[in-house]
């Protein structure tokens, strides 16, 4: 008499599916963490309308060159344009920044008037 093999095998688990979710909570957590500090830049963003008093004053940053008013200055020369027409450190400065300007230039230039002495800055688009 012959018995018939009852034993069955056991399955080995497939990895497959551990291994789908361990990539997906990866993904998820790089991109939910930060990785760099925030950096909060002083300028306030002009709204509306404000009384805006005095000379004209405005900056426009272009890749290359700087504008106040129209005319043509380099990074150098602008502060000392820039005092003359002020009357006093504290009037607003108004920076606008064209197409081909980078953030970073935009930066710079605002970083470089505050430590200049020139305390308010406005940034229109």
């Amino acid at each position: 008499m012959q018995f018939a093999d009852t034993r069955r095998f056991r399955r080995k688990p497939s990895l497959t599916p551990m291994i789908d979710v361990v990539f997906l909570l990866l993904v998820f957590f790089m991109l939910a963490s930060r990785f760099g500090m925030d950096m909060v830049l002083p300028i306030p963003l002009a709204s509306s309308g404000g009384d805006f008093s005095g000379n004209p004053k405005l900056v426009d940053i272009l890749p290359d060159e700087l504008r106040l008013n129209g005319i043509t200055y380099s990074a150098e020369e602008l502060f000392p344009a820039l005092t003359e027409i002020m009357e006093k450190p504290t009037e607003t400065i108004v920076l606008r920044s064209t197409d081909g300007a980078t953030v970073q230039r935009v930066v710079t230039i605002s970083e470089n008037l505050r430590a200049a002495g020139f305390s308010s800055i406005v940034l229109v688009e």
